[in-house]
């Protein structure tokens, strides 16, 4: 029997245990430039019908994220206005609370054969799978979104090119406190078993 078919509990042990970690929580170290390039390899490893690679990364230096900060501040002071100054804080700490923040850019775009859905849903198996990959190597990660993943000027700044959304941020560091659980659905609400439907 090949190893891909051969049951692995201890997976299943760790996936039914698995929490993301507040990015506010986090410190370094982060991963290694060996290990981040492995969470990538291993981020990408997701269901991609066509092959079509639809999803990229950018990797923020972190000598650059007090910069992304400033920015981020004066795009939304712009937008609403003088901001209070917990709210100040927030986005200037936007990039710097990890050592390590990878953005998973959706390049979906219309395609005879593969629907967009589609290929945005493999944009979130890749968080999701970074995400995973992070927490299995030690670390505490967490995938983010927040308002500017979906403003086109503060996106643009932060890579995306004409066309492209951000699918998030993952944030990943050490953890300094444990992760919480967090209540879970009842599987009696969220599973049915289909029935056909009389016309």
């Amino acid at each position: 029997m090949s190893d891909y078919a051969t049951a692995h509990p201890e997976v299943l042990a760790f996936l039914s245990k698995r929490r993301s970690h507040p990015s506010k929580t986090m410190t370094g170290p982060g991963p290694d430039d060996e290990t981040l390039q492995k969470l990538l390899s291993i981020a990408s490893r997701v269901p991609d019908h066509g092959k079509l690679a639809p999803w990229r990364f950018v990797i923020y230096p972190p000598e650059k994220t007090p910069a992304i900060g400033q920015k981020l501040l004066e795009i939304a002071e712009r937008r609403e206005g003088p901001l209070d100054e917990a709210r100040r804080d927030q986005e200037l700490t936007r990039f710097t609370r990890a050592p390590v923040v990878i953005g998973v850019i959706s390049s979906a775009a219309i395609h005879p054969k593969i629907p967009v859905w589609e290929q945005e849903l493999s944009a979130g198996a890749v968080c999701m799978n970074m995400v995973s990959a992070a927490a299995a190597s030690g670390f505490a990660s967490q995938w983010l979104s927040e308002w500017f993943a979906f403003d086109e000027e503060a996106a643009q700044y932060l890579g995306c090119a004409e066309g492209e959304r951000f699918a998030g941020f993952i944030h990943i560091g050490t953890p300094t406190l444990p992760p919480t659980e967090r209540a879970r659905p009842e599987l009696s609400e969220i599973v049915s078993y289909w029935t056909e439907r009389q016309a």
